[in-house]
C-alpha cells in the first residue's frame, strides 16, 4: 500500500497587508486621542464657564446683601458713590457686633476687574472714619494689606450706578439726595443719616467678551423700607 503525503501550504499576511493594518490602527489611535482630547477640553471649558457663572451669582448676591444691611447710624455715612468706588457702611452678620465698611470698585487690570473690599469690624467713630478713608485709598492705589482684604468677583469692562430718588433714576453725583457728611464732621442729628440712603440702587455691568455671560447686565435693588422688606 502506497502512502501519499500532501504538503499544505501555510497562509499568512503579506508585508503590505501588515503595513496597511498598522497604518489603519495608527490612524484610529490618532482619531481616538483627538476625540478624547476634545472631550477633555470641552469639559474643562464647561467647568470654567460654570465657575464664572457661579462666582458672578455669588458676587451679585453679596452686592444685594451689602445693600440690605446698610446701617443708618447717626454721624456715619451709609452709602457714597464718587464715580470710582461705592462705599457702604453695613451691619455685621452678628447683631450688636459692630459695623463694617465695604467698598466695590473696578480696577484697570487686563480686561478690568470688579472687586469687593471690606474692613475689619469697627466700633468707634474714629475707627469707622479710618476704614471709610481706607476704602477710598484702596480703590485708587491698593497696597498689599488692602489687597489681602479684597475679593475678585468678575472681569468687568465697565460699570454704572444710578440712584432712585424722587420717583426717578438719577446720577448719584447729582445734587439730589446729597450724602450726609462723614463722622469727621460732627453735629449731625440722630436719624438724619437715613436720608442719604436712596430708595433704590441700579447696577449696570458691562461684561467683556469671552466669558460665560457677556454684554450688559442690570440689577435693581429696592430699599427694604420701600419694598416691604423685599429688595
Amino acid at each position: 500500500m502506497r502512502l501519499r503525503l500532501s504538503r499544505q501550504s501555510s497562509s499568512g499576511f503579506t508585508l503590505i497587508e501588515l503595513l496597511v493594518a498598522i497604518s489603519i490602527m495608527a490612524l484610529m489611535a490618532v482619531l481616538s486621542w483627538r476625540g478624547l482630547d476634545g472631550m477633555a477640553r470641552t469639559q474643562t471649558l464647561t467647568s470654567q464657564r460654570a465657575d464664572e457663572v457661579l462666582t458672578l451669582q455669588a458676587g451679585l448676591a453679596q452686592w444685594k446683601l451689602d445693600l440690605d444691611m446698610l446701617a443708618p447710624t447717626p454721624n456715619v455715612t451709609p452709602i457714597d458713590w464718587d464715580g470710582r468706588v461705592l462705599r457702604l457702611t453695613r451691619r455685621t452678620a452678628t447683631a450688636g457686633e459692630g459695623l463694617q465698611v465695604v467698598a466695590w470698585s473696578r480696577r484697570n487690570e487686563g480686561a478690568g476687574q470688579w472687586l469687593r473690599w471690606q474692613s475689619p469690624v469697627v466700633r468707634t467713630a474714629g475707627s469707622w472714619n479710618d476704614a471709610w478713608e481706607r476704602a477710598s485709598v484702596w480703590a485708587q492705589n491698593a497696597n498689599a494689606a488692602d489687597r489681602s482684604r479684597e475679593v475678585l468677583v468678575s472681569s468687568l469692562e465697565d460699570w454704572q450706578i444710578f440712584y432712585y430718588r424722587g420717583g426717578a433714576w438719577s446720577n448719584p453725583l447729582s445734587s439730589a439726595g446729597t450724602a450726609v457728611p462723614s463722622a469727621a464732621n460732627a453735629g449731625i442729628a440722630a436719624g438724619t443719616a437715613s436720608t442719604a440712603i436712596p430708595d433704590g440702587v441700579r447696577l449696570v455691568l458691562t461684561l467683556p467678551a469671552g466669558q460665560a455671560i457677556t454684554g450688559k447686565l442690570t440689577m435693581d435693588w429696592v430699599a427694604p423700607t420701600i419694598g416691604g422688606g423685599k429688595s
